[in-house]
């Protein structure tokens, strides 16, 4: 192998390794970018809910995550859209999530 080669070998190598640098970099900073819209949106029900309320609002997290998520963004957008002129009580939630959550279909079984 000569010193062309092997120079060349090096610079394609130092060219694979700073791509992959300015990728984790990326990565990185699309992590940190989501983390800080997760604590505005934290910050933004802290502010717009009763603490009852964002209890409830946890558990269902713990259940039923997507449904959750839906919500809080849609509790969200309501609050910066200054639609909310008021705390949202456990029970005003409770009223929500009823007309939010998917309708249940009832089915029946019979015999012939």
């Amino acid at each position: 192998m000569g010193d062309d080669e092997l120079s060349e070998i090096r610079k394609r190598r130092m060219a694979q390794l700073q791509q992959q640098a300015g990728q984790q970099a990326a990565m990185q900073e699309e992590l940190e970018q989501q983390q800080r819209l997760k604590q505005q949106m934290q910050m933004v029900l802290m502010q717009v809910l009763e603490p009852d309320a964002r209890e409830r609002l946890n558990t269902i997290k713990l259940t039923k995550p997507e449904f959750a998520g839906a919500v809080e963004q849609q509790l969200v957008m309501l609050a910066q859209s200054g639609r909310l002129k008021q705390k949202i009580t456990d029970a005003q939630l409770k009223d929500l999530l009823r007309q939010l959550a998917p309708a249940k279909r009832d089915y029946s079984i019979t015999r012939k």
